[in-house]
């Protein structure tokens, strides 16, 4: 695993459906009991919040949580808490952030865009693409994704995740698949690396067993659609 995923601040961006937020509840539920660890749910494009409904979970894990006014609730315009502000002042040993799907999302994360240049040596800033699903299907739309992202976020991609799913209809050969378009993406964004994200067997199947394995707990975004 790349020595970027142990910075402080982890950011995780993508598009809709990327699986932005089972990522973060895996790194988050593997971070606690090891470190301090908070995550942070910036979406403000869900109204629904999907890392929040598993709160009571993270928290009974010891991972302190931090999500929009609102949220679980049917209120359409949810509010960032000042609290929010705190991770940047409180010790924390893992902060990690789950931004809203595309650049309308990443619009919240460029609220504290001042905050995260104080510490973007401490910072890496994950984009997730899931070559099965639109607008990532290409390294080229992959990576017009990451510049619009980083234009409303302003802050550069410096990981590109390779979480290329269909769920259980995944197979070792669309996990390879995604990783050809997610290198190709970083090449153009000028992201230092990829990392490789899936089932622990399908990694091993797809020959990328160095890659971050992942469990599932939730139901993937998109099959709501």
């Amino acid at each position: 695993m790349t020595p970027l995923f142990d910075r402080r601040f982890l950011v995780l961006v993508g598009n809709y459906g990327s699986g932005k937020t089972e990522l973060a509840l895996n790194l988050a539920l593997a971070a606690a009991g090891k470190k301090s660890t908070t995550l942070v749910d910036l979406d403000i494009v869900n109204p629904y919040f999907r890392s929040g409904e598993k709160a009571q979970e993270l928290r009974e894990a010891g991972v302190r949580v931090l999500m929009p006014s609102f949220a679980l609730s049917t209120v359409d315009s949810p509010a960032l808490p000042a609290e929010i502000q705190s991770v940047f002042i409180t010790p924390s040993d893992r902060v990690i952030f789950d931004v809203g799907g595309d650049d309308t999302g990443a619009a919240a994360l460029g609220r504290y865009a001042p905050s995260f240049r104080q510490f973007r040596e401490e910072t890496t800033v994950a984009l997730v693409v899931n070559a099965m699903r639109p607008l990532t299907q290409t390294a080229e739309d992959a990576a017009e994704l990451g510049r619009r992202i980083e234009q409303r976020g302003r802050m550069r991609v410096d990981v590109v995740i390779n979480n290329t799913n269909l769920a259980e209809r995944t197979t070792p050969e669309m996990l390879l698949q995604g990783h050809e378009t997610a290198c190709g993406a970083a090449r153009l964004l000028g992201a230092d690396c990829v990392v490789d994200a899936g089932l622990p067997e399908l990694l091993r199947q797809s020959g990328l067993a160095d890659g971050l394995p992942v469990a599932r707990y939730m139901k993937p975004e998109w099959m709501d659609e």
